[in-house]
């Protein structure tokens, strides 16, 4: 499966973006721990990814607060299930390891939860910024403690509240 990727600047970096034919595989901070070492089976194509980079512009902007992309994140099955729960988090709201853990079923799998987290590889989009630690302290982020600071506050600011009759 060929793989094309591509840089975009954002208010917290450089972020490296990759997709593929099922969807984006990967996005990740260019410098840092959570940091991605391109492929030599990469292909540069700027042009694949521009409405990944659209979205992602109105992400930051304040203007969207749930990305419409296709996805396609590589991992084990458990490591898709810790996933698939994260873009379950409403935007502007945050979650704990263990409260991912007792939703998956397995009130004893935080670490595990944690470790899944730490492996995303679709940073923002699949939003493991919003998981927090039990105490509501900022615990580990592949861009950083302040980025992820930043991605919660940017967040807050930005969300909208619908009105119920």
């Amino acid at each position: 499966m060929k793989t094309f990727y591509d840089f975009h600047a954002s208010p917290v970096g450089n972020l490296l973006l990759a997709i593929n034919e099922g969807g984006l595989s990967h996005l990740h901070f260019d410098k840092g721990p959570g940091s991605l070492p391109i492929r030599p089976d990469w292909t540069h194509d700027s042009s694949r990814l521009d409405h990944v980079r659209a979205q992602v512009d109105a992400y930051f902007a304040g203007a969207l607060q749930a990305f419409d992309l296709a996805l396609a994140p590589t991992g084990t099955d458990f490591q898709i299930a810790v996933w698939n729960e994260l873009v379950r988090i409403p935007y502007g709201e945050t979650t704990s390891y263990g409260a991912i853990a007792r939703t998956l079923g397995d009130i004893t799998a935080s670490r595990a939860v944690g470790a899944a987290n730490g492996q995303n590889p679709i940073a923002i989009i699949v939003p493991c910024h919003r998981v927090i630690g039990s105490t509501g302290k900022l615990v580990g982020y592949g861009g950083g403690l302040p980025t992820k600071r930043f991605l919660i506050d940017l967040e807050q600011r930005h969300r909208t509240f619908a009105l119920v009759p």
